[in-house]
């Protein structure tokens, strides 16, 4: 047996198949995506390449050493370069790479001079120009890379205001925008941009109504716009070697959970979704908005189902129903949430299940939704039913077992049981493959 350091880069296993390192597990990679990993790589050398003009001098090297103990390795510079694929030696003489120098450099400016983020406040929810111009406060972050993304935590997290909410809402946070949205998307911006393109910054523009974080460079292959915007947990990197010590040092998450976590929390505090745009054909935006979905009405009457988690649908239809004496019909369901009736007959039925929305009348083409759901029942939904046999025998089910009995993948299978645990129909004991999930409180 032997072992394979985490790094954004697709393996081939002896029986043909594909694979993606995510996290503690090998994750499957479709074959036919291998040729536009192969294209972004031949894209991706700007990090790699070789600065024969720069020495070790020319490094910080106490931070070097900062790195290498945040990260728990207690090396010297040279040997924790080498680590991290940072150098390659010629002729017994290091030769640094341009990662290297934008993440310890003393100078990072004279290896790319626009590898900083410039942070620009406007007054006004629309960029303005001559006698109009309406910027309030532009600030340059300059440093190396390592150390940049604190600076801009810092010098960012001021402007960020609290807002006003309920003190007895089911969201916690009251800031304008959720600390990890924001943050994020700056760490996504400074470790995917292009730095091949040197004559753009990493640009933050915090407008009255929204903040807007953009990317010099388009996602590299395989992610498309398409593709996050339908949350799919996917990763790959244009600078692999910039991304892993950042990662080492905590500002990035688990591979490919950013984005989607972000669509989350976003909407978890009541938000518009994330939106992203690719502009100019070169450039790769985040932008978040402040405006609440819902009135802060809205959200305390929705508090009652907090332990029922609702999909943004689901609390549209629940609000528009609110509105119409707590009924609506199919029709209704699928004109407020943009969906077909197949959708929405699915949707509706998982509502019953959670003991949200009733059928007063059998046969009936009016649903109810119940002011009192903590008076319902939460029936289990068919996937636990299924599952029941196993739990009676053994005790427990595990992911495997789940995948077996529903004949899901994987990835579907963790989705399950996930949701399983959110219905408190379930609960685990144990992390990665060793998981085990035994019957919940919820019976």
């Amino acid at each position: 047996a032997y072992t394979i350091p985490w790094l954004p880069t697709v393996h081939q296993l002896h029986d043909g198949r594909y694979v993606l390192r995510v996290g503690p597990a090998n994750t499957p990679f479709p074959a036919d995506q291998i040729e536009a990993v192969k294209a972004a790589k031949r894209r991706a050398l700007a990090e790699a390449e070789i600065r024969r003009e720069a020495t070790l001098d020319d490094l910080d090297q106490d931070l070097v050493r900062e790195t290498a103990r945040r990260v728990g390795v207690e090396e010297e510079p040279l040997p924790f370069l080498a680590r991290y694929q940072l150098l390659e030696w010629e002729n017994g003489v290091p030769r640094l790479k341009l990662a290297a120098l934008l993440l310890f450099g003393r100078d990072p400016l004279r290896w790319h001079p626009r590898c900083g983020i410039d942070f620009v406040k406007y007054e006004g929810t629309q960029r303005e120009y001559g006698a109009r111009l309406n910027i309030v406060k532009r600030e340059r972050l300059e440093a190396p890379l390592a150390r940049l993304i604190g600076v801009a935590y810092g010098a960012i997290a001021p402007h960020v205001r609290e807002r006003q909410r309920l003190h007895d809402l089911f969201f916690v946070e009251h800031l304008e925008y959720p600390t990890f949205a924001w943050q994020e998307a700056i760490v996504n911006a400074v470790a995917h941009r292009d730095y091949g393109v040197s004559g753009l910054s990493t640009e933050v523009w915090m407008f009255d109504d929204r903040l807007e974080i953009r990317s010099p460079g388009l996602p590299p292959e395989p992610v498309t716009l398409e593709r996050l915007l339908r949350r799919e947990r996917i990763h790959a990197s244009r600078n692999p070697l910039i991304v892993r010590v950042l990662s080492d040092l905590g500002y990035m998450r688990e591979v490919g959970e950013g984005i989607p976590r972000m669509f989350a929390e976003m909407e978890r505090n009541g938000l518009y979704p994330p939106e992203l745009a690719i502009e100019a054909e070169a450039i790769f935006t985040v932008r978040l908005r402040n405006q609440p979905v819902y009135s802060a009405e809205d959200l305390a009457w929705l508090d009652r189902y907090a332990d029922r988690a609702l999909t943004p649908t689901a609390k549209r239809i629940l609000l528009f129903a609110r509105a119409h004496g707590l009924f609506f019909t199919s029709r209704d369901y699928q004109q407020v949430c943009g969906v077909d009736l197949y959708t929405a007959s699915r949707e509706i039925k998982e509502l019953i299940r959670k003991g949200v929305v009733q059928l007063p009348q059998k046969g009936g083409r009016v649903y109810q939704v119940l002011s009192t759901p903590e008076a319902s029942v939460l029936q289990p939904p068919e996937a636990f039913d299924r599952l029941r046999p196993i739990l009676e025998r053994q005790g427990f089910v595990t992911s495997r077992d789940i995948q077996k009995v529903l004949k899901f993948s994987r990835q579907h299978a963790y989705r399950v049981a996930k949701n399983l645990q959110q219905l408190g129909l379930l609960r685990r004991e144990g992390r990665g493959r060793g998981a085990r999930y035994f019957p919940g409180d919820r019976k």
